[in-house]
């Protein structure tokens, strides 16, 4: 058979000659001839499996830069690429579905003046990490700002410590857009997604650093949160304390399952194994909420160096005293020292306050 002209070889790849002309240009699917008089691509039939696998994986979305490192892979290693792709899409796609249904939600219950600030209402914060008693190394990391709080606890070695930063680097930049209290949530995911792919770059060989997160993004009165592994978020609230995250751990799972009680789950020698982290398996998973912040309202994030340690009733009278952040948070990292520190600590305390 001879060659096709770019109409019928369009037809026979299902693509159009327009998008045949395109793949040209950016070297992704030359013609095999031009001819000279007229300027006609012409294309050989034997082009014409990768010409439908472009059209197919076109089909799926997948950006054409992505397209082109896969035309030039192995069937097997072509393969492995599609399936993580679409591993990533899947994931992506499940994070909007619950961005929907959160502000679905939001709006549900009267909340539908989600506008971009409140003047009324700052932020009083401070942070503090400490190595501990027991650790020659940190791997925990904080930050406090007027729009951001972040707590991130690192592990697996010497590259814990540039994993946790790294996760709360990728948030940073949050810091600095003027969005309206809406889109917080889909910032963050985008963020999360970057975090992760950022985390998994800092691999070495065989060793694959992780890292937990737990942040607060704010827009005027509204916060949104996102969490992943067993850092936590707690709010003080008119003289009470609640947790806000739910800890990603293979403990709180059986806990959650019924086949352990919290008494069990305290003593577990493996309770902080992580099933949820930023640099773990096949792609991340993080909790999104979106909170409205009251004058009076205290936050506390902070790593499991401090709440693993010190009890909840202990965290509860601390967090009630009438003392500034920046007192608070030495007086948490002193209980955790007291109980034996054995781990890093790393917390932020932030006040709402009216201005």
């Amino acid at each position: 058979m001879g060659l096709l002209t770019i109409g019928a070889f369009a037809q026979a790849a299902g693509l159009t000659p327009k998008a045949l002309r395109l793949y040209d240009q950016l070297g992704l699917l030359p013609p095999a001839a031009v001819d000279p008089e007229s300027g006609y691509r012409l294309y050989d039939p034997a082009q014409l499996p990768l010409a439908r696998l472009v059209a197919q994986l076109r089909r799926i979305g997948m950006p054409l830069a992505e397209i082109r490192i896969i035309c030039g892979l192995e069937p097997a290693a072509a393969a492995e690429a599609i399936t993580a792709y679409w591993q990533q899409v899947s994931a992506d796609t499940a994070a909007r579905a619950r961005l929907a249904t959160i502000l679905v939600d939001h709006l549900s219950e009267g909340g539908a003046t989600m506008s971009q600030a409140n003047p009324t209402v700052a932020v009083r914060y401070a942070t503090g990490c400490d190595t501990g008693i027991v650790r020659d190394s940190n791997e925990d990391a904080a930050y406090a700002s007027e729009r951001l709080l972040a707590v991130a606890d690192g592990m697996r070695g010497p590259g814990g410590a540039a994993a946790s930063a790294a996760a709360i680097d990728a948030l940073k930049p949050l810091e600095l857009t003027d969005a309206p209290a809406a889109d917080l949530l889909t910032m963050l995911a985008g963020a999360v997604t970057d975090a992760d792919r950022t985390v998994r770059g800092l691999a070495t060989g065989d060793h694959q650093p992780v890292t937990t997160l737990t942040a607060l993004l704010r827009s005027g009165s509204q916060l949104a949160l996102v969490h992943i592994g067993d850092t936590r978020a707690y709010l003080l609230r008119d003289g009470e304390l609640s947790l806000l995250t739910q800890d990603h751990t293979w403990v709180q799972a059986q806990v959650d399952q019924g086949r352990l009680d919290r008494d069990q789950a305290a003593a577990h020698p493996q309770r902080a194994v992580l099933v949820r982290a930023l640099g773990a398996g096949p792609q991340v998973e993080a909790d999104l909420a979106l909170r409205t912040a009251l004058p009076g309202d205290r936050y506390l994030l902070c790593s499991d160096g401090l709440c693993a340690v010190v009890d909840r009733a202990d965290l509860h009278s601390t967090l009630g005293a009438a003392t500034d952040p920046e007192r608070t948070v030495r007086e948490l990292i002193g209980l955790a020292q007291a109980a034996g520190a054995p781990d890093n600590v790393a917390c932020v305390i932030a006040d709402i306050v009216a201005v």
